[in-house]
């Protein structure tokens, strides 16, 4: 009986420092996001509808402020499969209801860790380029194009990562109701936005509705966070 007691208290130490080393990738996750997003803000990152004149004199300006949001992607990128695969793990360790969401959290985020490589790649190319270039060029244009069109496909994959992982998490009884419906509504404002990635690319205000859904995820994170290191 003793043995029993004895593993039973082990497994619910396990669980209960896995489900802080998630929580603990959650909110790194969200904070190393915000900040890159501060960080570009700040400079002045030019939208994808900027002429093409003062987005070259923006990356030939800033290229230490580009490399220190390009290293917070470096970051935050393993801090997000970290914690959509950690997730997983803890929906199956509490019986597995939610599974099947996990999985599709897991595969989506992967996929956005992906795109998102290509944008960071894209805008370091930027960068370099900047510096040689006395006014834009073709090459530079395409290249800024195709950032921005990188971008605007990552909008679904995080919408998908979103409503996975908050259908999920809720359904393992890890989070309240109002998360799930903070992951369906932000998640669903994501999606709606990367119908229209032609547009967002093109600089179209439909942006700011992925935006909504952007800081929706931020929000959840940082709960789902808190309540994972608590726990």
């Amino acid at each position: 009986m003793e043995s029993l007691q004895n593993t039973a208290t082990t497994e619910g130490h396990t669980w209960s420092d896995r489900g802080r080393i998630v929580g603990v990738a959650a909110i790194a996750l969200a904070a190393s996001v915000v900040t890159e997003n501060v960080v570009l803000a700040a400079t002045g990152a030019q939208p994808y509808g900027a002429p093409i004149e003062d987005v070259l004199a923006y990356y030939a300006a800033n290229r230490d402020s580009v490399a220190i949001a390009s290293g917070l992607v470096a970051l935050y990128l393993p801090l997000l499969l970290v914690f959509v695969t950690g997730l997983h793990g803890l929906v199956q360790r509490r019986g597995g209801a939610g599974t099947d969401w996990s999985r599709l959290a897991v595969a989506a985020g992967a996929t956005l860790s992906a795109i998102f490589v290509l944008v960071n790649v894209l805008q370091i190319g930027l960068t370099l380029s900047a510096s040689g270039l006395a006014e834009p060029t073709p090459e530079f244009a395409l290249v800024w194009h195709a950032h921005a069109a990188a971008f605007a496909l990552a909008l679904p994959m995080l919408g998908t990562t979103f409503i996975g992982a908050a259908l999920a998490a809720h359904a393992s009884g890890l989070t309240p109701a109002w998360q799930r419906l903070l992951g369906l509504v932000g998640g669903s404002l994501l999606l709606a936005a990367g119908l229209g990635n032609l547009a967002i690319a093109d600089g179209s205000p439909l942006l700011f509705v992925g935006l909504l859904g952007f800081a929706a995820w931020l929000v959840w994170l940082l709960a789902t966070g808190v309540r994972l290191v608590r726990s």
